[in-house]
């Protein structure tokens, strides 16, 4: 049961590149195998960013300063979708997990990453589900996930971004995902209540376990904080 054992690290909030440096670390040590962890669940909570993925190509240099100068970061990604608005309010999940340990179809990992959050809405008394779009929607029409992921031998980075009490007016800026017509919600919206990152954290980690079969474990501060500062390096 070791190798889907999963050591979950919860980086609190961090700037759109530490979360790129943090994931990148991690990779190459469980691609390396030169590390204690075969698998690991990053959460964190992003500083106010657009992100562009490796099929955009139509986001210039001037919609970059344009963006910015709303007070997000900007940055080009190397995860498959479009454009996306990641910040305060968001659980973003970045699962590095080596599908050895798994199942060895990036189509099955990305079907997990779905019904994992399709499991979580459950819990809160959402029916949500997937369209031909990318992500997760709620009644077909309101997208409450972005997901795009990538994978490198047989190893996953980048993720998914899940909605919880996000300020919803930074996707007026952008067309998300490149999806013309669609409305952006929130787990906070479609409850009509407050619903935080933290308080969807443990119902997360109890949906990935369930879709994923594994355990997880959380990894300690003081162990948190060397990674972070490694990564850095």
């Amino acid at each position: 049961m070791t190798s889907k054992l999963v050591h979950i690290l919860n980086a609190g909030r961090t700037p759109y590149r530490e979360g790129l440096n943090l994931q990148r670390f991690i990779s190459n040590q469980i691609i390396e195998n030169k590390w204690k962890y075969q698998n690991v669940l990053i959460l964190t909570e992003h500083e106010p960013v657009y992100t562009i993925g490796i099929r955009t190509n139509n986001y210039n240099k001037e919609d970059e300063e344009r963006l910015k100068k709303l007070g997000a970061d900007f940055y080009k990604t190397s995860r498959g979708g479009l454009i996306t608005f990641h910040g305060p309010g968001q659980l973003i999940s970045y699962p590095i997990l080596n599908l050895k340990n798994f199942h060895q179809s990036v189509r099955w990992y990305v079907g997990k990453i779905e019904k994992s959050i399709i499991d979580l809405c459950q819990k809160y008394d959402l029916e949500a589900e997937i369209t031909k779009d990318t992500g997760v929607w709620i009644e077909g029409k309101r997208k409450i996930c972005a997901i795009g992921i990538h994978v490198s031998r047989h190893v996953t980075s980048h993720g998914l971004a899940l909605n919880c009490n996000t300020d919803l007016n930074w996707f007026n800026h952008i067309v998300p995902c490149g999806l013309e017509g669609k409305e952006v919600t929130s787990l906070s919206k479609e409850c009509k209540q407050d619903v935080s990152k933290d308080d969807v954290i443990p119902n997360y980690i109890d949906s990935f376990e369930k879709i994923f079969d594994c355990q997880t474990v959380n990894i300690d501060k003081e162990e948190v904080d060397e990674i972070k500062r490694l990564s850095k390096e």
